[in-house]
């Protein structure tokens, strides 16, 4: 009986070591037919760490070091890219931009994945403020209707305004790669240029009669000035005298009611008639009549000898 039962021991030692031999080489096998990896992971911070792995991409290692990405930061290379024994992966800022190293094909050189680590470089952003110049415009107005003969004259010199436009500058190795527009404020508005074409004034020697073999009696300086048959010389557009008639440059004048209506009057060597009033034209003040406020504004105030024809 005793021998039976250390019999039965010893089998059962037996199929115990045979148990552990299979499973010894069940796990040898395994380990061999398992890739397994070295792969260094560098942290943002700088800090890095090297694990062992038989995963093949980025994401299912870093899953399974428990490292998460929070929304700006990336890997290099990316979540989806297979990795070798040997590789290192990189977390960094996503501003952070993959310089590009080109193959030496002539010689067969490959860049390395150390060499293109090297070669990745910060974007920087500033705030710059400039001051920019606004040109001003130049606006013609045309007074002269269908007058072939013009002449252009400055009526406003035009003057450049100012901003101060604020720009967010990206640069990366000191180049700016990208410039953008925050806002802008106007310090100084432009001042437009106006310039008025108007008709060209002859001399009047050529439009207005000259006196010949014309007796005159007496003779006295009086103020000439000018009018037009704008509302603003004569309050009214019609062009009609007090005396009934229209008014015409080069004949007709208006004078105080010294001067009855038809009256020829010699002023500076022109011969007029007069033909109309006005309530500032009293004592020794006489209004020409001309075809435009501008001609009136170019004749201006003169002091002219009067006398009246017989």
């Amino acid at each position: 009986m005793k021998r039976e039962e250390k019999a039965s021991i010893s089998i059962m030692k037996i199929i115990c070591v045979s148990i552990i031999l299979i499973l010894i080489s069940g796990i040898s096998v395994m380990a061999v037919n398992t890739d397994l990896k070295d792969i260094t992971i560098v942290l943002q911070n700088g800090y890095e760490m090297t694990t062992v792995t038989s995963k093949n991409k980025v994401s299912d290692i870093l899953s399974e070091n428990n490292i998460v990405l929070n929304e700006e930061q990336k890997t290099i290379p990316d979540l989806d890219s297979e990795i070798a024994s040997g590789d290192t992966i990189k977390i960094t800022d996503k501003s952070y931009n993959e310089v590009q190293i080109a193959k030496i094909s002539e010689e067969g050189i490959e860049t390395s994945l150390d060499q293109l680590l090297e070669n990745y470089a910060p974007i920087t952003e500033k705030i710059v403020v400039e001051q920019v110049i606004i040109p001003y415009e130049t606006i013609t107005k045309n007074t002269t209707g269908t007058s072939t003969e013009t002449t252009n004259k400055v009526v406003q010199e035009g003057k450049d305004g100012l901003k101060e436009v604020t720009y967010k500058v990206k640069y990366q190795n000191d180049v700016e790669i990208e410039k953008s527009v925050i806002s802008e404020v106007v310090v100084q508005e432009p001042v437009n240029k106006i310039v008025q074409v108007q008709k060209k004034v002859t001399s009047r020697s050529s439009t207005l009669p000259r006196v010949s073999n014309t007796s005159t009696t007496g003779g006295t300086v009086y103020k000439i000035t000018a009018y037009c048959p704008c509302a603003k010389c004569c309050g009214k557009t019609n062009g009609r005298t007090a005396s009934g008639t229209r008014a015409t440059a080069g004949r007709t004048v208006a004078a105080s009611s010294k001067f009855s209506f038809g009256t020829k009057l010699n002023i500076g060597g022109h011969v007029y008639t007069v033909e109309d009033r006005g309530g500032a034209i009293n004592g020794n003040k006489i209004d020409i009549f001309v075809n435009s406020h501008a001609e009136a504004l170019a004749w201006g105030v003169r002091y002219l000898n009067v006398n009246v024809v017989n």
